[in-house]
């Protein structure tokens, strides 16, 4: 199996997340939840996705398809 870079950013002060799966060119687009961001490519592949307020997954677990 292929094994591949990911990139995981933590911003505390903003209670922010950031995954990067592929560092390639594209855009942010809204998912099931007002907290995570997916960030894909022309083609719709996801390249990563972002979550806000971060912190709040601590009560209950966040669950969303990409």
């Amino acid at each position: 199996m292929a094994r591949r870079m990911v990139t995981i950013w933590y911003d505390a002060e903003g209670d922010y997340l950031d995954v990067i799966l592929d560092w390639k060119p594209g855009y942010f687009r809204e998912t099931s939840s007002d907290q995570v961001m997916e960030k894909v490519d022309a083609q719709g592949k996801v390249l990563g996705f972002s979550v806000l307020r971060v912190s709040s997954a601590r009560r209950e677990p966040l669950e969303v398809t990409l």
